[in-house]
C-alpha cells in the first residue's frame, strides 16, 4: 500500500463513528421497509385494479409510475445529500415515503394513487443507495463484508416475509393496510436515523449548491420515456409500431443530453467522475446483468408453475421460498467469510450457481415435481446471496468515502434499468420463441405424419360417441394443435431461463479485471 492511499484511509478512519453498529438499526429498518412493500404492492395489485376499476393494463401504472419517481431520484442522491445534508435527507425520504403510504391508502381513484404513487418513489428513491453508503462509511475497510453482509440480509428477508403478509393483509383486512403499515414502521425509522446515524464533516449541508433543473428535466424524460418503451413494446410489436420507435429514440436523446449536461456544468445532479474508476464500471456492469437475470426469472418462473404447471398462487409462492431461503444462508456464510477471502471468489461462486440453477430450470418439462422447482430455487438463491453483496464491495471498496454517496445512486440507477430490461426481455423470448418453436412443429400435424394421424382417429372414436364425427374429427384435430402450443410454449420458457444460464457464466471472466482483494484474518 503507498503511503498516500495509507494517508487516505487514515483520514477516512478518522470520520467513523464510535459504535457503528448503532447506525445499523435504523439503516436495516427503512430498507426493510422499502423493500417489503415492493413485493406487497404486487400482491395486491390485482385488488386495487378492481376498486378502482381499472384495466391490467392501467393498473401497471401504479407500478411504473412509482419506479420513474425513484429512478429520478436515485441518481439525484449525491445532489440532494449536498443540498438538505445527507443526514437530514435520509430523514426526509424516509418521512416522504411513510406519509406518501398514509395517501396511498386512503386514494378513492387510479389517478389518486398514481400522484401518490409517484411521491411515494420519491421519498423510496434515496433509502437503498443512502443506505448502503451510510453502511459502507461506517465501518473501517476490513469490516466492510461484513457490514454489507448484514446489510443483504435485511434486503433478502424481506422480499420473503413481503408477498405472504402481503396475502393475508390483503385476505382478511383489505389492501389500504399494506400501505398504513408502513406509516409507524417509517416513523420509527425516520426517529431512529435522526438519533443514531452518525453525520461525516463531508456529508453535512453544503452552502450555494443550485438545483439542475436541465438535468432534472432531460434525466425525468429519459426514465419516463424509457419506461413506456419497456411497459407498452412487447404489446406494440417493438419496432413495428411508430409511435414505440418515436418513444424510444426522445430517451435516447434525452439520455445523451442528460450525460452530456453533467459533464459540461457545474452544480450537477451526479458526478461522471465515478466512471474512471474501472472497479466501479465492471461491477456495475455485472450487478445490471445480475439484476435483470433475477427480475426476469421472478417474473416467469411464476407464469411457468401456473399456466403450465396448474399451480396455485399459495401454491408457487410456496415453490418460491426455498430461494429466499438459499439466499439467507449465504448472506450467514459472508457475514463470516467476506473478509477473510477473495472476494472474487465469491463472487464466482455465486455467479456459478446462478448460471446452474438457471440451466436446471432450462430442462423441465411437465411432469417434475414440485421438488424439481425448488432445489434449483435455493440453489439460485444462494447464488444470489454469495455473489450479490462481494460485487458491490468489489465495485466501490476503491472509491473514497466522499465519492460513495453519489457512486450508489448511479450504480443503483442503472440497476433498476436493468432490472427493467430484463423483465421486458423475457416477456418478447416468451413471445417470439414460442412463435418460432410453433412453426417448427406445425408441419408435424400432417396427415402424411402417421402418429398425428393415429391420435386424432382415436379421440375422434372416442368422442363421436357424444357428437357427430365431423365434430369430433374437428375437437380432435384442435386438441393436438392445443397440446403443440402448450409444448411450444414450453421450450419458450426453457430457452428463456437457458439464456439466462449462459449470460451468468460469461460474467465471471470480467471478475478477473479486478485487483486481488486482500484477505483479512
Amino acid at each position: 500500500m503507498s503511503a498516500q492511499s495509507t494517508q487516505i484511509e487514515n483520514d477516512e478512519n478518522k470520520y467513523l463513528p464510535e459504535n457503528p453498529w448503532l447506525a445499523c438499526l435504523p439503516v436495516l429498518l427503512a430498507v426493510f421497509v422499502y423493500v417489503m412493500d415492493g413485493t406487497i404492492a404486487n400482491v395486491a395489485l390485482p385488488h386495487m385494479a378492481g376498486s378502482f376499476s381499472a384495466t391490467r393494463d392501467e393498473s401497471i401504472w401504479i407500478l411504473t409510475s412509482y419506479l420513474i419517481a425513484s429512478g429520478i431520484v436515485i441518481p439525484s442522491v449525491g445532489y440532494f445529500s449536498k443540498l438538505f445534508g445527507r443526514k437530514n435527507f435520509y430523514v426526509i425520504s424516509i418521512l416522504l415515503f411513510a406519509f406518501a403510504s398514509l395517501l396511498c391508502g386512503m386514494a378513492k381513484s387510479l389517478g389518486q394513487m398514481v400522484i401518490f404513487r409517484i411521491l411515494q418513489g420519491a421519498g423510496g428513491g434515496g433509502i437503498v443507495p443512502l443506505s448502503q453508503a451510510i453502511m459502507m462509511e461506517s465501518f473501517p475497510k476490513e469490516k466492510r463484508g461484513t457490514a454489507m453482509a448484514i446489510f443483504g440480509m435485511g434486503v433478502i428477508i424481506a422480499p420473503i416475509i413481503g408477498p405472504v403478509l402481503g396475502g393475508w393483509i390483503t385476505d382478511n383486512w383489505t389492501w389500504p393496510w399494506i400501505f398504513f403499515i408502513n406509516v409507524p414502521l417509517g416513523c420509527i425509522a425516520a426517529i431512529m436515523a435522526k438519533n443514531l446515524l452518525f453525520n461525516p464533516p463531508y456529508a453535512r449541508r453544503v452552502k450555494g449548491v443550485k438545483l439542475d433543473g436541465i438535468g432534472f428535466f432531460f434525466l425525468f424524460l429519459w426514465l419516463l420515456c424509457l419506461q413506456v418503451f419497456f411497459d407498452k413494446g412487447n404489446n406494440a410489436d417493438w419496432f413495428n409500431a411508430t409511435w414505440i420507435r418515436w418513444i424510444f429514440s426522445i430517451s435516447c436523446i434525452s439520455a445523451v443530453c442528460f450525460f452530456v449536461s453533467q459533464a459540461k456544468r457545474k452544480d450537477t445532479l451526479i458526478d461522471l467522475s465515478v466512471f474512471k474508476n474501472k472497479e466501479f464500471v465492471i461491477g456495475t456492469f455485472i450487478q445490471v446483468v445480475m439484476q435483470s437475470v433475477l427480475y426476469a426469472s421472478i417474473a416467469i418462473l411464476p407464469q411457468f408453475l401456473q399456466s403450465m404447471m396448474g399451480y396455485t398462487a399459495y401454491l408457487s409462492g410456496l415453490s418460491m421460498m426455498p430461494r429466499g431461503i438459499g439466499s439467507l444462508s449465504a448472506t450467514i456464510i459472508c457475514a463470516f467469510i467476506a473478509d477473510k477471502v477473495d472476494k472474487r471468489k465469491l463472487v464466482i461462486v455465486g455467479l456459478a450457481c446462478i448460471g446452474t440453477a438457471s440451466l436446471m430450470f432450462g430442462f423441465l418439462n411437465l411432469q417434475i415435481a414440485q421438488m424439481n422447482i425448488m432445489i434449483p430455487n435455493c440453489l439460485m438463491g444462494f447464488g444470489l446471496g454469495m455473489s450479490m453483496v462481494p460485487i458491490i464491495n468489489l465495485s466501490l471498496e476503491t472509491l473514497s468515502n466522499e465519492q460513495m454517496t453519489n457512486a450508489s445512486g448511479i450504480q443503483n440507477l442503472f440497476k433498476n434499468i436493468g432490472g427493467a430490461i430484463g423483465t421486458s426481455l423475457v416477456a418478447t423470448f416468451l413471445t417470439r420463441f414460442a412463435q418460432v418453436h410453433q412453426f417448427m412443429m406445425v408441419g408435424k400435424l400432417s396427415d402424411l405424419n402417421s402418429v398425428y394421424v393415429q391420435k386424432v382417429q382415436a379421440i375422434t372414436a372416442a368422442l363421436s360417441q357424444y357428437t357427430s364425427i365431423d365434430v369430433a374429427q374437428y375437437m380432435a384435430m384442435y386438441s393436438q394443435y392445443g397440446t403443440l402450443r402448450i409444448q411450444s410454449t414450453l421450450w419458450a420458457f426453457m430457452d428463456s431461463f437457458r439464456i439466462f444460464g449462459i449470460a451468468c457464466f460469461i460474467l465471471i471472466p470480467l471478475l478477473f479485471l479486478f485487483k486481488k482483494s486482500k484477505s483479512r484474518g
